[in-house]
């Protein structure tokens, strides 16, 4: 693993349980993604990317195989040293925003901050601002049912952002936003991404920000098809 390589996965397989059987859905992927660069994942629905990215992200165990995230043979820890790991380490967008729905939008973006030591107070102030980049400042104090959908997915980003993780990893950041709003908040991820000692790695169907990613990867049947400054052209 050079040193530029923020992760490094070797002969990972995932198999889920299906019955009496087992389905096999990502099949020895072997793969680097390196420091300073925005990674786009790239595939049909059911290709493997989510479950490839919450494998990297320490979200979900391999079958088989390895993965290092700066260094770090993240499924060598112990579950403590994992979930502490995660948190120092690891911002995680999801599809589905997981927001608190009982604190409001600021609470649940200072999250990460409050659970690894910070004062609650300091916390939700660095949330509001990092709230306000993310252009919702004047949704701080709104519970996530009172939010649009692209709100909640922007409060969703800046949880995954507040705590300056060295990886993100993001699984349809965009989805929700308008095309104006998808490329704000691509701005904000590929700043992120541009520092040397961290990455960002995102899966998307966007062709609205195809342009504004580092290298992208295409996932077909659990496989990387492609590695690539741009799409291939079959997608």
């Amino acid at each position: 693993m050079s040193e530029a390589c923020a992760i490094h996965v070797e002969h990972v397989v995932k198999d889920f349980s299906m019955g009496d059987g087992h389905l096999r859905v990502l099949h020895d992927i072997n793969l680097d993604i390196r420091s300073g660069e925005l990674t786009y994942l790239v595939g049909e629905s059911g290709s493997g990317k989510t479950t490839l990215i919450s494998i990297i992200a320490g979200i979900l165990y391999p079958t088989e195989g390895s993965v290092s995230v700066f260094g770090t043979d993240i499924y060598r820890l112990t579950d403590t040293e994992l979930v502490n790991f995660r948190l120092s380490t690891i911002g995680f967008i999801f599809q589905q925003y997981n927001l608190i729905p009982s604190i409001s939008a600021a609470a649940n973006a200072a999250v990460p901050l409050i659970a690894s030591g910070v004062p609650r107070k300091e916390a939700t102030e660095r949330a509001r601002e990092l709230l306000h980049q993310l252009n919702i400042g004047d949704q701080c104090d709104k519970l996530p049912r009172q939010l649009s959908g692209g709100q909640q997915q922007r409060v969703a980003i800046g949880r995954a952002l507040i705590h300056s993780p060295r990886l993100v990893v993001c699984d349809e950041p965009t989805a929700a936003l308008d095309a104006r709003s998808g490329r704000r908040v691509m701005d904000l991820l590929r700043e992120v991404a541009l520092a040397t000692d961290r990455a960002v790695v995102v899966v998307t169907h966007d062709n609205r920000i195809f342009d504004l990613a580092d290298r992208i990867l295409a996932m077909e049947d659990g496989r990387i098809t492609h590695d690539g400054k741009h799409m291939p052209k079959d997608h």
